[in-house]
C-alpha cells in the first residue's frame, strides 16, 4: 500500500497543478462573478469530473497512448482549441451587449438557476476533458509516485486525490470570486470581465493550435 507521505506529497503537487492559470480558472471565475456562487460551483464540479475522466484514462494507460499518438493528440488539441474559441467568442459578444452581459444570478431560483448550473457544469467538463495540458500533466506526474509494485488501489487512490485537489481549488475560487458579486452587477464591470475572459480564451485557443 502506498505510504501517507507519498500521498501527501502527491496531493501538494496536484494542488499546484490545479492552481496553474488556464481555461478552467477563467471559466469558473466568470461563472462565479456573473452568475453567482452556485454557477461557479457548477463549473468547478464540471472541471473536477473532467479531471476524473482524464485521470481514469491516465491510470489505465489510455492517456499515455493518446500522448504518444501525434495524430490523436493533435485532434484532441484542435477540438479543445475550437471549443475554447467558441466560448471566447461568446464571451466577447456578451461584452458588446448594452448591459455588459448577463448579471449575477444569486437571486435566481427554479428552472432558470438549474439551467445555469448545468450549463456551467457542462462547459467545465468539456473544457477540462479537451485540455491536452491535463493529459500531459497526469501522464508525466503519476509514474513519479508509483513503482513496479504499485497496485491498482494505489493508482486509484492517487487518481482520487487528483480529483479532490482540483475540486477543492476551484471550489475555493468560485466562493472567493462570488464574494465580489455586487461589483459585477455594474454593467461596466461586466463589460470588462466578459471582454477580458473572451480575449484570454481566444488567446489560449490560438496558443494550443500553435503549440500543437
Amino acid at each position: 500500500m502506498i505510504g501517507l507521505e507519498v500521498v501527501a506529497s502527491y496531493a501538494g503537487v496536484a494542488l499546484l497543478g490545479a492552481m496553474s492559470p488556464g481555461p478552467d480558472f477563467a471559466l469558473v471565475s466568470r461563472f462565479a462573478a456573473l452568475r453567482g456562487r452556485a454557477a461557479g460551483l457548477g463549473a468547478a464540479v464540471g472541471v473536477a469530473v473532467g479531471m476524473a475522466v482524464n485521470t481514469a484514462a491516465a491510470v489505465v494507460g489510455v492517456g499515455a497512448a493518446l500522448a504518444a499518438s501525434p495524430a490523436v493528440f493533435r485532434a484532441i488539441t484542435l477540438a479543445g482549441a475550437a471549443y475554447l474559441c467558441h466560448l471566447g467568442v461568446r464571451s466577447l459578444l456578451a461584452a458588446r451587449a448594452a448591459d455588459g452581459g448577463p448579471a449575477a444570478a444569486d437571486a435566481g431560483t427554479g428552472a432558470g438557476a438549474q439551467d445555469v448550473w448545468w450549463t456551467a457544469f457542462r462547459q467545465g467538463l468539456v473544457t477540462n476533458v479537451l485540455n491536452p495540458k491535463s493529459i500531459v500533466f497526469l501522464v508525466a506526474l503519476l509514474p513519479q509516485f508509483l513503482t513496479d509494485r504499485s497496485t491498482w488501489a494505489d493508482k486509484a487512490l492517487l487518481g482520487a486525490v487528483t480529483v479532490l485537489m482540483v475540486l477543492a481549488w476551484f471550489t475555493a475560487v468560485s466562493l472567493a470570486v462570488g464574494a465580489f458579486q455586487a461589483v459585477f452587477r455594474r454593467p461596466a464591470a461586466r463589460h470588462v470581465l466578459n471582454a477580458t475572459t473572451g480575449l484570454v480564451l481566444v488567446a489560449l485557443a490560438l496558443a494550443l493550435v500553435l503549440n500543437s
